[in-house]
């Protein structure tokens, strides 16, 4: 019970608020609910970005705060504030009790609770100083021109976060945890005979800054950076039409976060708005085809002990071998459709009410060698990263652009194209998969997703994929 130890000394001992008073506070504004909690955040957050040899900006925030949620059916009552008062708590009980209009609720079984630790408590922004920081950039800006004498422009950027939560129920439970969070980023312009291409790469998780003082670790995303930007230099102009496509490991799992993992978030089928609303049992993806989230994977950028609603982060099967076996639920989707929490309950900050949300999801391996899979394609297109898309969760439509992507011909990978795009929809797609690798590989943690106006770190990732009949989009012939 270190963290709760940890997070009173925060939001109790320093405020002045007798923890006391305050859950008894939460007990009568949740009294005759169906469920809610009180959530307590504080967190420091920087950034710090170079761009050209300098240092482009920098910038270091700290706050605080409550949200205090009621549930009465599928009725919600929030209320939030940044001041840590028990008049504040007192004033958001008296709005939220507005939702019950009546009712008289059973409140809901209370999430189990957890001794596992999945991250360090530890506050990497106290734990190096800011000229090590800045060094760290400089060092970056100066690796990289000396690399190639094409390169002429270099940007780099680093963040780090500090957040301890503490979520109090009406019974008095509690339950806390504390989350660092580092990213390091890494953009780089190169030249040539008139020509500018960029390529950039990033890694991160749950981690201290220690990792990435490291020069084998930053050198590393620096080549990859400039590996991208000279690929595309040679680029040609990429192919339009239909064709196989090869989905490399990793970081292109992106595509199956947005077009397929939202779709199988609890609100959207709870609301019947998903291609995936009733098929609980039925062949949605090609055999071989199994996707789960992963909330419990050590120091991952999208890992949690417990999530925002307090429930312990979980590993959910979602697909198993193309059959479709549940939902990512927060508590009160799960509790309107009759299943179970499975720790998915996030929000962006105390300003924000919880609902289902992605933590690392991914693909898990096949038994195809990546490179009997290229050697399977007699034409095609192999994309190894991708950079922005957009999805329709309704019917999955997505579109998808390749950052880096080859020609496949006669079983080899040619030559780089530039400006390929995938399009389709998630659920078909997922049939037309007809080679999975075992080459399973998770993203470096640079990940965000976004929904309803909130972002939260996640995880993503895939083997080689092998996708048939898909359509790619391009300016070549």
């Amino acid at each position: 019970m270190a963290d709760l130890a940890r997070t009173d000394e925060l939001f109790f001992t320093q405020t002045g608020m007798d923890r006391a008073r305050v859950e008894k506070i939460v007990a009568e504004a949740l009294s005759g609910m169906d469920d809610g909690e009180l959530f307590l955040e504080w967190s420091q957050s920087e950034a710090l970005a170079l761009d050209d040899g300098r240092i482009k900006s920098a910038a270091f925030d700290q706050s605080q705060g409550f949200g205090l949620r009621a549930l009465s059916g599928e009725s919600a009552g929030y209320a939030h504030a940044s001041e840590l008062s028990e008049a504040a708590i007192k004033r958001a009980a008296a709005t939220v009790r507005a939702v019950q209009s009546g009712q008289s609720g059973v409140v809901a079984e209370y999430p189990p609770g957890t001794n596992r630790s999945l991250y360090t408590d530890a506050n990497p922004l106290s734990q190096v100083d800011f000229p090590a920081k800045t060094k760290l950039l400089m060092e970056i800006d100066a690796y990289a021109r000396a690399k190639d004498p094409r390169v002429r422009q270099v940007m780099a950027s680093l963040a780090g976060e500090w957040r301890a939560v503490e979520i109090i129920r009406s019974d008095g439970a509690r339950t806390a945890d504390i989350r660092p969070l580092v990213r390091l980023n890494i953009g780089v312009v190169v030249e040539e005979n008139g020509r500018m291409e960029a390529g950039g790469s990033g890694a991160g998780g749950r981690i201290a800054y220690e990792r990435y003082l490291d020069p084998r670790q930053w050198k590393k995303q620096v080549d990859e950076a400039l590996r991208q930007a000279l690929v595309n230099l040679g680029s040609v102009p990429a192919p339009a039409g239909e064709m196989t496509v090869v989905l490399g490991p990793g970081w292109p799992g992106v595509m199956l976060h947005e077009a397929v993992g939202h779709g199988l978030e609890g609100d959207f089928n709870r609301k019947k708005t998903s291609a995936f609303t009733g098929l609980i049992g039925s062949r949605v993806a090609a055999p071989g085809v199994t996707v789960v989230d992963d909330g419990t994977l050590k120091d991952r950028r999208g890992s949690l002990t417990v999530d925002d609603e307090g429930t312990p982060s979980s590993y959910t099967t979602l697909i198993e071998d193309g059959i479709l076996k549940g939902y990512m639920q927060d508590r009160l989707n799960a509790r309107l459709m009759g299943m179970r929490p499975t720790g998915n309950g996030r929000r962006e900050s105390y300003a924000h009410a919880p609902m289902p949300r992605m933590t690392n999801t991914y693909m898990l391996a096949g038994p195809h060698d990546p490179l009997e899979i290229i050697r399977s394609v007699k034409r095609g297109l192999y994309a190894v990263n991708f950079g922005g898309g957009q999805v329709d969760i309704t019917n999955g439509k997505f579109v998808f652009s390749a950052s880096e992507a080859y020609l496949i011909e006669d079983g080899k990978v040619g030559k780089a194209v530039k400006g390929a795009s995938l399009i389709g929809n998630g659920p078909d797609a997922l049939t037309k998969i007809s080679m999975i690798g075992n080459d399973l590989k998770l993203d470096d943690g640079i990940g965000t997703c976004g929904k309803d106006g909130q972002g939260v770190p996640v995880g993503v990732g895939q083997p080689t994929l092998r996708m048939d009949g898909l359509t790619v989009g391009g300016t070549g012939s």
